[in-house]
């Protein structure tokens, strides 16, 4: 029998996704999570254009910004559309692979931004607190170095992480109390002991979720130290203005997924809505907070505009 049920697993899972709540609520989460996914795909595309075709924008922290609306686009992308299928058809299953991949590539994009985020915030510090050396600290070889390293190390130990978990022996059951596949409601489909996967998660979480909150955190502390030894107004204003908006996307994104990843393997009622908060509504939210904000990117954004409208009437 464990072996029928570890080969039914292999040949796939189902999604529940919210299939507790009625139709109608299903109906309605449907086209929310539509207008949230066509706002965070435009959203994060347009900052992207603007940030690569604009010259002037082609510094160290809009180089971390384009990456991170580049980030946006495929974070979310990984789990709305299954997430959209799964909420109108009746067919929720999913395959083995396309389960592994799925969550291979969710917790690449998701660790990366922690490491992003991070990153941009030494680069806030290092402009406010250190501007002498800042064209050393942060050149463009180095940021092209960070983000690339970033971006190995991510794809290297969630690989591991992944293959960890897909190597359980799932004989409990193929039904994921969840809309996409996590590595946590995938975990409690085991019919072992997933004791050291279970440290394997939460040492991954530290690395990828305390260590860059801890980094920001330390970051800020400096930097709002020496904004209010600043002389000029305008300075500081600049300065708050823009590490508010910073602080706004960190404290929602890393707000809700540490409170998903650092929660015990119990499972909890809340978890979908957090997962929902962090999966799809910051990537919205993060272009009208953290990009669109910025009086350079809102300038870059105006001329384009203009000259586009230009050109059509002439």
């Amino acid at each position: 029998m464990a072996l029928e049920n570890q080969t039914s697993a292999m040949n796939g899972f189902i999604l529940l996704g919210f299939s507790d709540l009625s139709l109608e609520m299903q109906r309605f989460l449907f086209v929310l999570l539509l207008l949230i996914y066509i706002l965070a795909l435009v959203g994060n595309l347009l900052v992207f254009t603007i940030l690569t075709v604009e010259p002037a924008l082609h510094t160290p922290m809009y180089f971390f910004l384009r990456n991170l609306s580049f980030l946006e686009i495929c974070f979310t992308t990984v789990t709305a559309p299954k997430t959209l299928v799964v909420l109108l058809a009746e067919d929720r299953s999913i395959t083995f692979f396309g389960c592994a991949l799925q969550m291979y590539l969710f917790y690449i994009f998701g660790c990366e931004e922690c490491v992003f985020l991070g990153i941009m915030a030494y680069d806030r510090y290092v402009a406010i607190c250190n501007p002498l050396r800042y064209s050393f600290l942060m050149s463009n070889k180095r940021c092209v170095l960070m983000a690339g390293g970033s971006w190995i190390m991510c794809a290297l130990l969630q690989l591991g992480q992944i293959t960890f978990i897909l190597s359980l022996p799932f004989c409990r059951s193929k039904l994921i109390h969840h809309f996409f596949c996590d590595g946590l409601p995938v975990m409690r489909l085991s019919c072992t002991d997933i004791y050291a996967n279970d440290t394997i998660r939460m040492v991954t979480s530290v690395i990828f979720l305390l260590i860059p909150f801890l980094v920001i955190l330390s970051s800020y502390i400096y930097i709002m130290s020496t904004v209010l030894k600043m002389h000029s107004q305008d300075g500081r204003s600049k300065a708050f203005s823009t590490c508010s908006s910073h602080l706004a996307v960190v404290i929602l994104f890393f707000g809700t997924t540490m409170v998903a990843y650092f929660q015990p393997n119990t499972g909890s009622a809340n978890e979908r809505i957090v997962a929902f908060i962090y999966c799809f509504v910051n990537p919205m939210l993060n272009p009208m907070i953290y990009s669109l904000r910025s009086k350079e990117v809102k300038g870059a954004l105006r001329r384009r505009l203009w000259e586009k409208t230009s050109f059509f009437r002439l």
